[in-house]
């Protein structure tokens, strides 16, 4: 049973605003946006531009494999939970700034390629930029576990995707609508220009304190975070829940630009679409889904936002049989970006409260990385998937796929819904 309090309801939501427009949630929004810009711009507009530039459908979804690094990034992650780069600065912030500096530079490179006459070159220069990106991760998803109390971890959430969503659409719905009025090289040196706006957050965020009893030496950094983890109950089952969440959801989605595109929409279309429909569908998806799993839990939460991912993706064979309409897409976009928002918020306030201080980059890079390995793995043939069915078939089969991850919470029920049942409490003690 979800403990429920009984003081005043305004006392209640002004404490909720105060958490809400803290320092803490400000520097987790602009994170966020730092680390989904770099996302999108080596799956969706590179797409885009591959497809413009007359590169085969089945080599479109290969390229999904220049993000291996995402679902690798556990391996490097000890490197930054040991060492500090710059005193002065903290160990987490150091390593934030110079990987931030290095993945602009990246992005120009990217966007000076040329994916019609060498596919190779544009290969390693976006698997460059995934590289970077993902250790981008690995610092950020510590940095907001250790500022942030337990309690604090589902609006943190929240602020996080909202502000990783913005950075997506800006690079997806903005670079679309910039590519059809200047070349895509441009289009890459503005985006990384953006990526400014996450310097500046390093600079001025405060350093997290160290959790007692951090590894000293690289071999503590690298064996002691993966005997904690897997000493506790259904390491192994919670490995596979995270691996298939939102695997059916990251299929799709791996598709949806070339999908929109064989329907007839033109880039600007997409990209005024999902910017504006698509902004506050993302921007409600991510407050709701914070501010509900205070009265849900995570268990719930993930049971119901999972449910709304399945149905969202559902509505994108509804619209290939809608074919060019653009109420359909607005409409289409809208869901996306309302059950993407509220069920990323659940699934990384789930990781995080997983997580110990001790070992965060790394046991958060581990579980995160199996986050990314149904967009990077497993999304990679399906360009050829597509090829093989219809549209409709396709995403019928990538609905059936957000089955398995549901099924798997049906385990957890016991532990995780008594774990959650007092987090409204604390959250209204810490701010007392």
């Amino acid at each position: 049973m979800i403990t429920m309090s009984f003081e005043p309801p305004n006392r209640s939501e002004s404490r909720i605003l105060k958490v809400l427009f803290s320092s803490r949630m400000l520097v987790a929004l602009m994170m966020g946006f730092s680390s989904g810009l770099p996302l999108l711009i080596t799956v969706t507009l590179l797409q885009a531009w591959m497809k413009e530039e007359g590169v085969e459908l089945g080599t479109i979804g290969l390229f999904s494999l220049v993000g291996l690094p995402y679902t690798l990034k556990f391996l490097w992650a000890p490197l930054l939970d040991r060492f500090t780069l710059y005193p002065p600065l903290g160990r987490r912030r150091s390593w934030l700034l110079l990987i931030q500096i290095l993945l602009m530079l990246a992005i120009v490179g990217l966007g000076m390629t040329q994916p019609a006459v060498n596919p190779l070159q544009v290969a390693l220069a976006a698997l460059l930029v995934t590289f970077l990106s993902a250790s981008q991760d690995i610092v950020v998803d510590a940095y907001r576990r250790e500022s942030l109390a337990d309690e604090e971890q589902g609006l943190g959430a929240s602020l996080y995707v909202n502000g990783y969503r913005v950075g997506m659409l800006l690079a997806s719905g903005g670079g679309l609508i910039l590519a059809d009025h200047m070349p895509f090289s441009r289009v890459y040196l503005l985006l990384a220009i953006t990526l400014l706006i996450g310097v500046v957050t390093t600079l001025f965020c405060r350093e997290p304190e160290v959790a007692a009893g951090t590894p000293r030496t690289l071999y503590e950094a690298v064996m002691q975070p993966f005997v904690d983890y897997f000493s506790r109950q259904d390491a192994v089952l919670i490995l596979l829940f995270i691996l298939l969440y939102k695997l059916g959801d990251m299929m799709a989605s791996t598709m949806t630009t070339p999908f929109f595109l064989d329907l007839g929409f033109s880039k600007t279309e997409i990209g005024a679409v999902v910017k504006l429909f698509g902004f506050w569908a993302l921007v409600g998806g991510g407050l709701s889904g914070g501010v509900l799993m205070l009265r849900l839990g995570i268990y719930r939460s993930l049971w119901l936002f999972g449910i709304l991912q399945a149905v969202s993706v559902s509505t994108l064979a509804v619209l290939a049989n809608l074919g060019h309409n653009l109420v359909g897409l607005a409409t289409v976009v809208t869901f996306e970006n309302l059950s993407f928002g509220m069920g990323t918020t659940a699934y990384l306030a789930f990781m995080a409260s997983l997580t110990n201080k001790k070992f965060t980059a790394t046991q958060y890079a581990l579980m995160s990385s199996l986050m990314g390995i149904p967009r990077v793995i497993l999304a990679a043939p399906t360009g050829y998937l597509a090829e093989l069915m219809s549209w409709e078939a396709y995403f019928i089969f990538c609905t059936l796929c957000a089955l398995p991850g549901l099924w798997l919470l049906t385990r957890f029920r016991g532990w995780l819904a008594q774990e959650v049942e007092t987090s409204g409490r604390r959250l209204n003690e810490a701010v007392d």
